[in-house]
């Protein structure tokens, strides 16, 4: 089944409070009756209950759609160290198409570089920078893979030392003011 593209009404819209000349390039409706707003710079995800989160897109850390529940699971990339927000709303279109192109893109566009370090087996810890697609600041995470103790000081060692190759690897672009460097220390 081909999907359409939804306008969302004007009170999601108005809720939604983009700013001056941002506009929805895609969206999705929950069964619940909250929605799923795609622009340029940013995901944005209103639930039924009228709470209201704007995510730029170089802080949603992954997203993963499952066709068979219309499921859809949209990751935080979060602050170093603390639990990352997650959000699965049920989308009521069986694939939008349209938003989760729109996903896909923008997530992907917003990686500047990705690098991971093996140090129990092959889990190790995930170090990206990533930037908005429209501009700004670099966004640093380090993402600790299941089973992997950020405290254990071979694994900080290694976490420390792949930050500095990967900034090294960035160079001058590494120097770029970032707005949320990993204290992995």
């Amino acid at each position: 089944m081909r999907s359409r593209r939804r306008t969302p009404p004007a009170a999601v819209l108005q809720a939604a409070a983009l700013p001056r000349g941002e506009r929805v390039l895609a969206s999705a409706a929950g069964s619940d009756g909250s929605w799923l707003l795609g622009t340029r710079s940013r995901l944005v995800l209103l639930d039924a209950a009228g709470e209201v989160v704007r995510l730029p897109w170089e802080q949603v850390e992954d997203a993963g759609w499952d066709q068979e529940t219309s499921r859809l699971q949209v990751r935080e990339a979060g602050e170093f160290g603390a639990p990352r927000r997650e959000w699965t709303p049920t989308v009521t279109e069986q694939e939008p198409r349209a938003f989760l192109e729109l996903l896909r893109e923008r997530v992907t566009a917003s990686i500047v570089v990705q690098r991971q370090v093996a140090v129990r087996g092959k889990r190790g810890v995930v170090v990206a920078c990533r930037r908005n697609p429209t501009g700004g600041p670099l966004h640093w995470t380090a993402t600790f893979e299941p089973g992997v103790e950020p405290d254990d000081p071979e694994v900080r060692a290694a976490a420390e030392a792949l930050l500095a190759r990967v900034r090294a690897e960035l160079g001058e672009l590494a120097d770029t003011p970032a707005d949320d460097l990993p204290s992995i220390s």
